[in-house]
């Protein structure tokens, strides 16, 4: 159905939560897989495990995204074991949790680089080997949008990345290239863990979600396999909101 045999996927911090689930999405769907890890090698060779049960190939790559050489090394491995590039997924993210007078210069750096500045090396690298075009996604979060305590610097970088898919969308649109936001609601991971307040965000997210449940790492990887075949064609530079109707309400 969704003509994607054959295609070749990187998906950055794919090693669990949702990228795993958009990694294993994909492979289900006939694309070979590359999943990019930096700390967790075991959750990633777990994934490629998931991924190969599905009859595609898998590379595993140790990267850091916001280091330039990194993704280098990375897209020329790629570039070695495929030969080509289809489907970039930038969903590789961190940032530091504090209330804003407590924020460093470092930490707004490192949340920039990671979630927003890492899109435009990985796409600078990407694009030349999508030579028939492709899709890239970034994966950001209702905090680009709306205030949550201690989520200053990750928001403001999620911010940056949603305004950088919109102007990549004019400029790789000519090659063929379709970039778009998935913007997910509360998702229950591991990043998810780091709040001191977790269980009070589900809580309320649940309470306020018109569909009566929260949204999980493969109600994302749902719109990425959309967002990957013909089927979003004519879709570009656009945030697509998956919350359950969680932003909708006042």
């Amino acid at each position: 159905m969704f003509h994607l045999h054959g295609k070749v996927a990187l998906v950055t911090g794919s090693s669990r939560g949702i990228g795993r689930a958009i990694a294993v999405k994909l492979a289900e769907n006939g694309v070979d897989l590359v999943v990019n890890y930096i700390r967790h090698r075991r959750d990633a060779a777990e994934t490629a495990e998931l991924i190969e049960e599905k009859g595609v190939k898998c590379l595993v790559v140790k990267a850091n995204v916001a280091n330039d050489e990194d993704v280098q090394g990375m897209v020329s491995k790629i570039k070695e074991e495929f030969g080509r590039l289809d489907i970039l997924i930038s969903n590789a993210a961190s940032g530091v949790l504090k209330p804003v007078l407590e924020l460093s210069g470092r930490h707004w750096n490192w949340a920039m680089d990671i979630n927003a500045r890492a899109l435009l090396t990985l796409s600078q690298q990407a694009v030349p080997l999508m030579a028939k075009g492709g899709r890239i996604m970034a994966v950001s979060s209702l905090g680009a949008v709306r205030a949550i305590e201690n989520y200053t610097a990750v928001g403001a970088s999620k911010a940056a990345l949603e305004s950088l898919v919109r102007h990549l969308a004019v400029e790789l649109g000519p090659l063929g290239v379709n970039i778009n936001t998935i913007s997910a609601g509360a998702v229950d991971t591991e990043a998810l863990k780091k709040f001191p307040n977790r269980q009070q965000i589900l809580d309320a997210a649940l309470a306020r979600t018109p569909l009566g449940r929260l949204t999980t790492p493969e109600d994302v990887a749902d719109v990425a396999l959309f967002l990957c075949s013909e089927l979003s064609n004519m879709i570009t530079g656009q945030t697509i909101v998956v919350d359950g109707g969680y932003a909708v309400r006042a």
